[in-house]
Order: C-alpha cells, then structure tokens, then sequence
C-alpha cells in the first residue's frame, strides 16, 4: 500500500518541515534582530501580559535571537529540541500578546500554529537527515 511506503520516508517529511519552518523564522527574526535595542525594547514590551515589566531589551532580544538563530538551527537539525523549546515558548508569548491585543484567534493563530508544531517537533526529534543525527553517528 502507498502509504505503508510514505511511512518509510518520514525523515524525508522532517527535512521539508524543518527547512520551511527554518527558513521562514530566519526570514521573520533577521528584522527583530537587527533592529537594535529600540526595537528589541519594543518587542519585549510583549512579556507583560506574563507580568514581566524588568528588562523588555532582553527579552525582545531573546525573542529575535531565538527566531534568527533558531531558525537557522532548526532547518540544520542543529541543537534541535532546545531551539524548537525556546520556539515554542516564544510563540506562547507571541499568542498571549494577540490575545492581549484584542485581535483574538485570528491574530493569534500563526503563533498558536507554529507554537504546536515546534512542541510536537521537541519530541519528534529532527529526524534522520540532521546535523544533530550526524554528529551522534559521528561520536558514537
């Protein structure tokens, strides 16, 4: 049957997930990022609806940080669960300042979206075609 062979093949499905969703976090951190401590302090400014008022730069930069560089590690299979974990986390305060916002589910939804698939993905691993999976063969 198709799909029995299709299962066969799920690291191949990994590698597409991953680089797409690598690819399009770069493509949304690298402004964050490079935007500097003005914009970081702005985008920070996201973690009060945690209770969070201390430090908006830092966490606005951790927030970009993790986007850029998670992104990059992402789509490389590099450090993979703790980049999908802080994804995640990052996504969950992405979501509550929608929330906050007043734009309810509908501005909320791609951080929702891609918060679920980063959790799911910290448990499924980056799969076989990975530099995570690489490097585990190479020093075992």
């Amino acid at each position: 049957m198709v799909v029995d062979k299709l299962v066969r093949h799920a690291d191949i499905g990994l590698l597409v997930i991953r680089v797409f969703l690598g690819v399009m976090f770069v493509y949304y951190g690298a402004p964050k990022l490079f935007a500097g401590p003005e914009g970081w302090a702005k985008l920070g400014q996201a973690t009060s609806g945690f209770g969070i008022h201390a430090a908006p730069a830092f966490w606005g930069f951790m927030a970009s940080f993790s986007m850029f560089a998670g992104g990059i590690c992402v789509a490389l299979g590099l450090f993979f669960r703790i980049f999908t974990a802080l994804l995640f986390m990052t996504m969950v305060v992405a979501a509550r300042m929608h929330f906050q916002k007043g734009d309810g589910l509908f501005g909320a939804a791609h951080a929702l979206e891609d918060g679920v698939v980063f959790f799911g993905l910290t448990f499924i691993g980056p799969g076989r075609y990975s530099l995570d999976a690489w490097l585990a063969r190479l020093f075992a």
